[in-house]
């Protein structure tokens, strides 16, 4: 009888060894997982409030009717979307190439895809000039390209503005831990 409430025991004791918790890389993938799409959810917001913001500046500087806004988001929408399409489809080419180890054949290539981009850019905007100048004026089309660069050159201002804010506070950071640190000793 001993024996047999040994052995039972025993058994339980090894069953309970054998079930290991929740396993930690799963946890680890959860979180990371989690992460991702905090950060996604972010990307997607910001995505949203420079679409914002461009629409807003374009009716401005365009000083759209109500009946042209009506019409003319529709095709610029489409051609704003279709041109963000060849820009995805460059950037897959040259994410698949190293571009600081290129040969002479790949930088051809990539040179010529590069172009071919830019033709396909050319006749894309030809298209969509015709079928925007149906709703907007001469006048308004300038504004449109006028307002579009401002709203570029807006965009690499703020971010190299951010970066140095960022620099800026990582070396204050520095600063700070190599006073601790001198202070420390």
């Amino acid at each position: 009888m001993k024996k047999l409430l040994l052995g039972w025991l025993l058994s339980a004791a090894v069953m309970g060894f054998a079930q290991t918790p929740p396993n930690q890389t799963t946890q680890n993938q959860q979180m990371a997982r989690q992460k991702q799409e905090q950060a996604m959810k972010k990307q997607e917001e910001a995505r949203k409030k420079l679409e914002a913001a461009r629409i807003a500046l374009i009716t401005e500087r365009l000083n759209l009717t109500p009946e042209q806004a009506e019409k003319f988001w529709p095709v610029y929408n489409e051609y704003a979307e279709q041109r963000r399409a060849l820009q995805r489809e460059f950037l897959q080419t040259k994410k698949k190439m190293d571009v600081n180890n290129l040969t002479e054949e790949q930088s051809r290539q990539l040179m010529q895809k590069r172009l071919e981009m830019k033709e396909k850019q050319l006749k894309l905007e030809k298209k969509y000039s015709e079928r925007l100048m149906q709703v907007i004026n001469t006048r308004q089309m300038m504004a449109l390209k006028k307002a579009e660069d401002d709203f570029r050159a807006m965009l690499i201002r703020r971010l190299e503005m951010r970066k140095r804010q960022q620099m800026q506070r990582q070396r204050m950071m520095m600063e700070r831990e190599r006073k601790m640190q001198q202070g420390n000793n």
